[in-house]
Formats: structure tokens, C-alpha cells, sequence
């Protein structure tokens, strides 16, 4: 589990993301949890000069289309970047590791197949309140560190 604040970065060394263009899958599966990933996700973009207008967001039912719905983002959107933001809380099957392990496999390949990086904003925690801490709790909100992860890929595309 994490034990620094995934919301704290050095905007002196985040590129301005003013000409970036990004897509933003979420999962509708636990609200609470990616709306609050999202919101940081979008607040630290346009913190970082992002247009609000170039901030194409998309919901997916759940954890596991987000591949789909990355998929065909990166097939009829031009973008910079995507983030997929998801959320799986661990249960008493063993459901949690297949679609943690599909996701996880599904964003590395589309990573491969395609020139446009898809970023992983999955939280995988075995409880409710890990994925609270790390939505916006104690240990920060991980869309935000998703979405400076987005904008250093954008740039990282131009050289």
C-alpha cells in the first residue's frame, strides 16, 4: 500500500499539456470511488494547462471494459493520451484476481498495439477504505498521479 501522498508532484517538471488532447475511460462499477479519481484526474490536467474542451471523458460499466472502451477511444479519437480509471475491491472469489489480471493484461496490450500510451488508474485493493485513502483520503488521490503520468507520456510521444 502506499505511504506517500500520490497527489503531490513537482509541477516545475510536468510539461505544459496546453496542446495535449486526452481521453478519460471510467468505470461506472464503485462510483464513488472513480468519480473521485476522475475529478482529481481532470483537476491536475487542466491544472497543468490542459483545455477543459480537449478532456474527452467516456464511462464504461465496469472495470473490465474499460479495454473496450480504451480500445475503441484510441480507434476513432485523435489524443495524446488516455487514462483508464477503474476500480476493483477485493471479495470472497476469486473474481477479484481474474479481472484484475484481464484489465492489467488488456491496458498493456492496447499499450503495444497501439502509439498512443493508455495509462493504468486501476485501484486494486483488498478494502474499501484502501481504495477511500487512495481516491482522495490520506494517501492522496492516484488520478491525479495518473494524469501527470498522462501528460509526461504526451510529451515523451513528440521526440
Amino acid at each position: 500500500m502506499a505511504t506517500t501522498n500520490l497527489s503531490k508532484y513537482d509541477k516545475a517538471t510536468i510539461p505544459n499539456a496546453k496542446n495535449f488532447r486526452f481521453g478519460i475511460v471510467v468505470s461506472e462499477w464503485n462510483p464513488d470511488i472513480t468519480e473521485n479519481l476522475y475529478v482529481g484526474a481532470e483537476a491536475a490536467l487542466l491544472e497543468n494547462g490542459t483545455l477543459k474542451e480537449n478532456i474527452l471523458r467516456w464511462n464504461v460499466p465496469g472495470s473490465f471494459e474499460l479495454i473496450y472502451g480504451c480500445k475503441h477511444m484510441l480507434e476513432t479519437q485523435k489524443l495524446d493520451a488516455i487514462i483508464a480509471i477503474g476500480n476493483v475491491i477485493q471479495g470472497e472469489t476469486k473474481h477479484f484476481y481474474f479481472v484484475c489480471e484481464g484489465v492489467t493484461l488488456g491496458i498493456k496490450d492496447l499499450n503495444i498495439k497501439y502509439d498512443i500510451p493508455v495509462i493504468f488508474c486501476v485501484l486494486t485493493d483488498n478494502t474499501k477504505q484502501q481504495s477511500i485513502d487512495r481516491s482522495g483520503g490520506k494517501h492522496g488521490n492516484k488520478g491525479i498521479e495518473c494524469a501527470i503520468a498522462a501528460i509526461k507520456m504526451a510529451a515523451l510521444r513528440e521526440f
